[in-house]
């Protein structure tokens, strides 16, 4: 009885290519039906994104998409940012009420300096701005205090006690340069007279942690140096009373 032959199997290498195009099929019909079941409201979501840009840039909403009514998630963003809105605007206000008032004081207190052209009173962006002239303040060339501007900054101090913002004190010098053993520059007068200012200010109540002292030598005039006048402007301490920062404000309303 002839012996049967044995059958050698071969191995199919290439059977992975069927489970792997069945995988890729699946995949395909997946992001087919995904695609065909999404939509994008092309009206609602420009809504949406002009609602947010207001949101965070205070402009004034602008109007609805015509043709779209607005659903209520919709009307409660348009609402939260008119309230946002409004409570800043009345928030602004107050500020430059404050600051208003802050300036109307001191200018009926000093208003016969001013007269006299040796103080001079500004509400700025920054806040409301005190120039007192080096010739009210100071002798030529040095740092002490004369007894005529101790009771001038005493009532300034008065004022700006009852104030809880903060205050920048700044010396400015004329373009002439001065060099002597105690100022070897412009640089180190205009920070003595402004440390001198701040140091009679915190003697007459003013807390020290308000008070920042800043020497700018030649480098902020209010006018050209170009005559004897315009450099004896130039020459004064600038004492700022700041706004309060918008964004802090804004923040702790929250």
């Amino acid at each position: 009885m002839a012996r049967r032959k044995k059958r050698i199997d071969h191995d199919n290498r290439d059977r992975w290519l069927i489970s792997y195009a069945d995988f890729v099929t699946l995949l395909f019909a997946f992001f087919v039906v995904m695609y065909s079941i999404s939509s994008v409201n092309d009206a609602k979501y420009k809504t949406f994104s002009d609602s947010l840009n207001t949101a965070f840039s205070n402009r004034p909403t602008p109007a609805h998409t015509p043709g779209v009514a607005p659903n209520k998630q919709e009307q409660m963003l348009k609402s939260l940012v008119d309230k946002r809105t409004a409570r800043l605007g009345e928030q602004q206000r107050k500020i430059q009420d404050r600051m208003n008032n802050l300036a109307g004081s001191l200018k009926l207190m000093m208003s016969p300096l001013i007269n006299q052209h040796l103080v001079n009173i500004n509400p700025t962006k920054r806040g409301v701005e005190i120039d007192i002239s080096e010739s009210l303040l100071f002798r030529t060339g040095d740092a002490v205090l004369q007894p005529g501007a101790i009771n001038v900054l005493r009532q300034v101090s008065g004022v700006l006690i009852n104030e809880e913002l903060p205050i920048e004190v700044e010396g400015h010098t004329d373009d002439i340069p001065i060099m002597t053993a105690r100022f070897p520059s412009n640089w180190e007068l205009s920070s003595a007279r402004a440390s001198s200012v701040v140091r009679m200010m915190i003697s007459n109540g003013v807390p020290e942690k308000r008070l920042v002292v800043v020497g700018l030598a030649s480098n902020q005039p209010i006018v050209p140096n170009d005559s004897p006048e315009n450099r004896a402007r130039n020459r004064r301490v600038s004492i700022t009373i700041l706004s309060p920062n918008m964004e802090r404000v804004a923040v702790g309303g929250e």
